[in-house]
């Protein structure tokens, strides 16, 4: 059974970076997943809500990084973020630029 894709808003110049060197590391604007600990996603019916709540004010060229969780080598963990009512995935480790299925300009 085909596991529901999750999805990770990145700056296209991030994605790019990524490609060059095989895995994707940024968890959020500016934060890497060594600071975090893991990279923040979203299942398909939450990101636009994480884009109008975190990425408003974003002026560079957004991507959406569409992810088939059955193509990662790491864990991904659905998680209730403090504060949160509800859980989103949450990807702990590099995201190999082979697990992203769909990169959708925004």
């Amino acid at each position: 059974m085909a596991t529901e894709h999750v999805f990770h808003l990145a700056l296209a110049s991030d994605w790019e970076g990524a490609q060059a060197v095989g895995d994707y590391r940024v968890s959020t604007l500016g934060v890497t997943l060594e600071q975090e600990g893991f990279l923040h996603a979203a299942f398909a019916h939450q990101w636009e809500g994480v884009r109008e709540r975190y990425y408003a004010d974003v002026v560079d060229p957004l991507v959406l990084l569409g992810i088939d969780p059955d193509l990662l080598d790491v864990p991904l963990v659905v998680e209730t973020p403090e504060g949160a009512d509800e859980a989103f995935p949450h990807i702990y480790g590099p995201l190999p630029v082979t697990a992203v299925v769909d990169v959708r300009p925004l």
